[in-house]
């Protein structure tokens, strides 16, 4: 007995199926596009880092120990 074989069938609705993406996926990227142009186009001053000299010396004292 021979195997059926399925065809495919050419309906005129399947030419026109509509896709719909949730807000999300549409205004996620957009975002994400426009923080990364904000990023590269925005001044390119940067300033020194102003922080608590005891951090330094205690990242100095954890380097110590650890090298031998």
């Amino acid at each position: 007995m021979p195997a059926r074989t399925h065809t495919r069938s050419t309906r005129p609705d399947a030419a026109g199926v509509e896709v719909r993406l949730p807000w999300w996926a549409v205004a996620l990227p957009a975002v994400a596009f426009g923080a990364l142009l904000l990023l590269i186009a925005g001044p390119g001053q940067a300033h020194a880092a102003t922080g608590d000299p005891a951090v330094g010396r205690l990242l100095e004292r954890i380097v110590e120990l650890l090298t031998p």
